[in-house]
């Protein structure tokens, strides 16, 4: 097996039209192919060279549950027993007997498997483990009672025949009540064009899509990070900003992304 070249935990295997997945994660496997026949060969050969137990078909990785609808072309991640566990172990009423960076560690394992829609409150959260507040203990509840109305909430993919990356970036311009300064617009621009590029070299590395829509489009909600991206002119002054800044002008430039304007109402209904 091949190792996928943007993911050490991915490896795959191509033979004529038929092909096989295996995602590897500590000591557990993946496995996934378009034909039954080959994996059958498949675990037989992992079953000779490693102590191993076959499961079946796949229902729970990593405490997320996979939801199948063949017939519709549809694939959905859910953590919802995860969020039922972390709800209890969190409670309202034992909140002061636990850690604070462990009720933001448990919301952030939601946020990086299947609940993006927590991204960035957790984020912010994150950023007081070291000496927070009872403010910041009330911010941490409300993401809590919010879980519990949308646990039922999950990940999902469509099967598509013609597979095109869309990106929608947030910025963010004096919203920080405690300094009135943007907490991100170029960074957040960058870090999207970053994750953008990695998505396509690791979609490209699977090799079983024809090809990528180039240039990739993403939606931006700062009308002058737009502007400014796109022209030539460039009247950053902070270093690390300036260099970020150049990158994404390069990309543009050499035509691998794309970034058009899109209002704050029309991203967030897009996301919905």
């Amino acid at each position: 097996m091949e190792v996928n070249d943007v993911d050490d935990c991915v490896y795959h295997k191509f033979s004529e039209s038929k092909f096989i997945f295996l995602v590897l994660y500590v000591d557990g496997i993946l496995l996934a192919s378009n034909e039954i026949g080959l994996l059958h060969e498949t675990k037989k050969f992992l079953s000779k060279k490693f102590e191993m137990k076959d499961l079946g078909d796949a229902s729970f990785v990593l405490g997320i549950q996979i939801h199948r609808y063949r017939s519709r072309g549809i694939l959905g991640l859910s953590q919802k027993r995860y969020i039922n566990k972390v709800l209890k172990s969190l409670e309202i009423k034992e909140m002061q007997k636990i850690p604070y960076a462990s009720a933001v560690g448990s919301l952030m394992y939601a946020r990086v498997c299947t609940r993006p829609d927590i991204t960035f409150i957790v984020g912010v959260l994150g950023r007081y483990l070291s000496n927070p507040d009872m403010n910041h203990w009330k911010a941490v509840k409300r993401v809590i009672r919010y879980l519990q109305r949308t646990k039922d909430y999950m990940l999902t993919y469509w099967r598509s025949d013609k597979l095109e990356i869309i990106g929608y970036s947030d910025s963010d311009f004096d919203e920080c009540l405690d300094t009135r300064r943007s907490t991100s617009e170029f960074i957040a621009c960058h870090q999207a064009t970053v994750q953008a590029i990695w998505l396509r070299n690791f979609i490209a590395g699977l090799r079983v899509v024809n090809g990528i829509k180039r240039p990739l489009k993403i939606y931006y909600d700062n009308r002058a990070v737009v502007l400014n991206s796109n022209n030539n002119k460039s009247s950053t002054k902070s270093r690390h900003i300036e260099r970020k800044f150049l990158i994404v002008k390069e990309r543009i430039q050499s035509g691998i992304i794309s970034i058009e304007h899109i209002g704050t109402n029309s991203m967030i209904a897009s996301a919905h």
